[in-house]
């Protein structure tokens, strides 16, 4: 069956920083994505298939000590963010079962078979959201089954970016945990900063310190056309050491610099790549979905002690279901589900969970009343889940009903993104949300870590 999403939500996905590549043209009129004001400093030499995603203006000093002395440096807490693509139905995840203006609204679209959500008796967890009911159960879910902002942006593009940025303003330059990284990062650690997408997801973006794309820890790799095995491991080698040259001249300062930084990397993520190098202590979904996969490379570095402090990914699927809701909302929210329940049980098995927290998001959730393709359009507030043991496991904001939708027939928000932020940056990273968060002062903080 083929995928139906509309043409913005394609083109917010394309106008993003990518890695090993200039960041694109932005269209007259749309406001401009985190990073994209940016400078990246990185390296490509395509004749050897060297490269190295790197992002941020400062020096380029990056796995120097960072990486090599990742074992003495403190755990700190680690922050995840999970984006679920294309505005989620929130009236789908936790639905309320029994009410009539559900059913009028979602006449072919209500979903039925979920088990109640033990806070909320109006509401139920989507059939294929079990996993995340289980882990609810235990005390690990923070729900917030209404999240958005004032006057809500029904654009995925402008809506994205504000989530990204961390404020209502489409002249943000920089990822709101980019902005954390930017006050306590080090030149150092690129790592500190990760994005298991293959390219940079500008809620990472920074304007000092370096942050690291990669598609996965087991992926990543250095190819050499038509060298292979040991003789590429000796050459990989002796590029290593042109790291150790030492020159007043900046470009080739610049060059020795990345070299060196490409293999520390090399070497440091050696443990992760090939087949089976990844063993997870839990089963992870098995398919084609890169997600679970990347999680349980995550899983496995921060096990290994890596320098990590921010994540961001991408969710399984696509949530703009403007046709066939039924057919594509399902598949993406049982991998999605899947794979953040074993992660979360891998990070308890290897003894590291009180360390990770858990942000998934999408940019809006979706009309009330579905359409005549048989799926839903952009709304406004959407469902937010923080899981891990160290959440509070609480309903942050009440579900408002479907009496009471907006002008436009969407539910109204009962918690702001940015106060959810701010109590994140506060409650988990010790860290005050006024420096990252534009008016931060105006928002009350919800608890969501105990």
């Amino acid at each position: 069956m083929s995928r139906f999403t509309c043409d913005e939500c394609s083109r917010a996905d394309l106008l993003r920083a990518a890695a090993g590549r200039g960041l694109p043209a932005i269209e007259p009129g749309m406001p401009t994505p985190a990073g994209t004001g940016l400078t990246r400093r990185g390296f490509v030499a395509r004749s050897l298939g060297l490269a190295l995603a790197v992002y941020g203006s400062g020096r380029l000093n990056v796995f120097e000590e960072g990486i090599a002395n990742a074992a003495s440096l403190p755990q700190e807490p680690i922050l995840v963010t999970v984006f679920l693509q294309g505005g989620a139905d929130s009236l789908s995840l936790l639905y309320p079962q029994g009410d009539p203006l559900y059913t009028k609204y979602r006449q072919r679209l209500a979903v039925s078979g979920g088990t109640a959500f033990a806070e909320d008796p109006r509401l139920f967890w989507h059939p294929a959201l079990a996993p995340l009911a289980k882990l609810s159960d235990e005390g690990k879910v923070s729900v917030l089954p209404a999240v958005g902002y004032d006057h809500p942006d029904q654009s995925h593009f402008t809506s994205r970016h504000f989530w990204e940025v961390g404020a209502t303003d489409p002249r943000l330059l920089s990822g709101w945990m980019g902005r954390y990284l930017d006050a306590v990062g080090t030149a150092d650690n690129p790592l500190q900063g990760l994005s298991l997408a293959g390219s940079l997801q500008p809620t990472l973006a920074t304007t000092r310190v370096p942050v690291a794309a990669i598609s996965a820890p087991d992926q990543y790799d250095f190819w050499t056309q038509n060298v292979w095995g040991e003789p590429q491991d000796r050459m990989l080698d002796a590029l290593g050491s042109l790291g150790a040259i030492r020159t007043t001249d900046r470009a080739m300062r610049d060059a020795a610099n990345v070299a060196r930084q490409s293999d520390r990397l090399r070497r440091q993520l050696a443990p992760f790549s090939g087949k089976g190098a990844v063993a997870p202590p839990v089963a992870y979904p098995q398919g084609s979905d890169g997600f679970p996969k990347q999680l349980a490379g995550l899983a496995a570095m921060i096990g290994a002690g890596l320098p990590l402090r921010c994540v961001s990914l991408e969710a399984a699927g696509q949530f703009d279901t403007h046709a066939d809701q039924l057919a594509e909302l399902t598949p993406a929210l049982t991998t999605t589900a899947a794979s953040l329940f074993a992660f979360q049980r891998d990070l308890e098995a290897r003894g590291v969970a009180d360390r990770v927290l858990t942000l998934v998001w999408s940019e809006f959730g979706r009309r009330a009343q579905e359409n005549g393709s048989g799926g839903t359009d952009h709304g406004a507030a959407g469902t937010a889940f923080v899981l891990g043991t160290r959440a509070a496991g609480k309903l942050v904001g009440e579900f408002p009903g479907l009496n009471a939708l907006d002008p436009d027939g969407n539910l109204r928000a009962t918690s702001d993104f940015r106060a959810v932020y701010a109590a994140l940056l506060e409650q988990w990273l010790s860290f005050d949300a006024a420096l990252v968060i534009p008016g931060a002062s105006k928002f009350t903080r919800p608890q969501l870590v105990k």
